[in-house]
């Protein structure tokens, strides 16, 4: 499991949601604007209090390991378990984490201070193969791989087996984009470019641009125009001002120029 960013009340919502947070590995904070990580200590020291033994991973702004580590000593706290601290570049795109099934890379938005987006991308699947193959031509076992990959079979008697026959498609990786606090800043489409499934902020409706360039926010028409430039499949939009009593007039803002779009909002699931 992964979690994207850690404000106040974290804890709280993730026990309203049943999330059991012990089994959270890796945690990605995109910038130091305490909206996004002022839950963090918090979660940190109650995997502790609970138990907790294996290791947590935390990535984010160099600074943030001084803020952790300061509030850790001022605690007298020692950690029962590993905290691996993995410093981000806002500089620049760079791939954080690695392993058979997914990537996951950092790539710098446009904020007030430094921040990075995230972006999760699973990697290709091979080939199925079809049971019934298997058994009908007497597949050795070891070719099994070779055929997942592509290969063809030869049977005893000279008789080639087109991988085609052999195996199905298998579904197509996915992506999920994450655009933390950022201006409209086009540098990311190239990054971004096709996502299953994309969040990005929406401060203000589109009658607030000027507000949303000061603070370096987006509004919903510039949420909107990524998400049809980037091709993506699905818009999620958050991170709404709190003058926003009703969030419907951003939806229709956001939907008049990316149909594909849903309100991101307090324990809302969203199927990739």
């Amino acid at each position: 499991m992964f979690l994207i960013d850690c404000g106040e009340g974290t804890q709280v919502s993730l026990r309203r949601m049943h999330i059991h947070f012990q089994r959270i590995k890796h945690i990605f904070i995109s910038h130091l604007h305490g909206d996004h990580f002022y839950g963090l200590i918090g979660l940190i020291s109650s995997m502790h209090l609970l138990g907790r033994t294996k290791p947590l991973h935390v990535y984010g702004p160099p600074e943030l390991i001084q803020i952790i580590d300061l509030q850790l000593q001022a605690s007298l706290t020692n950690l029962l378990y590993t905290l691996d601290f993995h410093p981000t570049q806002a500089e620049r795109a760079e791939i954080l984490f690695e392993d058979e099934t997914m990537i996951i890379s950092s790539f710098p938005m446009l904020h007030r201070i430094p921040t990075t987006g995230f972006i999760f991308m699973e990697k290709p699947y091979e080939r199925r193969i079809r049971k019934e193959m298997i058994g009908q031509l007497q597949i050795p076992v070891h070719l099994l791989p070779q055929i997942k990959s592509g290969a063809d079979f030869v049977a005893d008697d000279g008789t080639v087996y087109p991988n085609h026959m052999l195996t199905s498609e298998s579904p197509s990786p996915r992506s999920y984009a994450f655009c933390s606090d950022t201006a409209y800043f086009e540098d990311i489409i190239p990054i971004i470019k096709g996502a299953d499934l994309l969040y990005h902020e929406t401060t203000f409706m589109n009658n607030r641009g000027v507000n949303a360039s000061e603070k370096f926010h987006s509004t919903t028409g510039q949420a909107a125009t990524i998400a049809v430039k980037a091709e993506v499949k699905k818009l999620i939009i958050g991170h709404y001002s709190a003058r926003y009593d009703d969030l419907q007039p951003l939806l229709d803002e956001a939907k008049a120029v990316f149909a594909d779009t849903e309100l991101g909002i307090d324990g809302a699931t969203f199927e990739i």
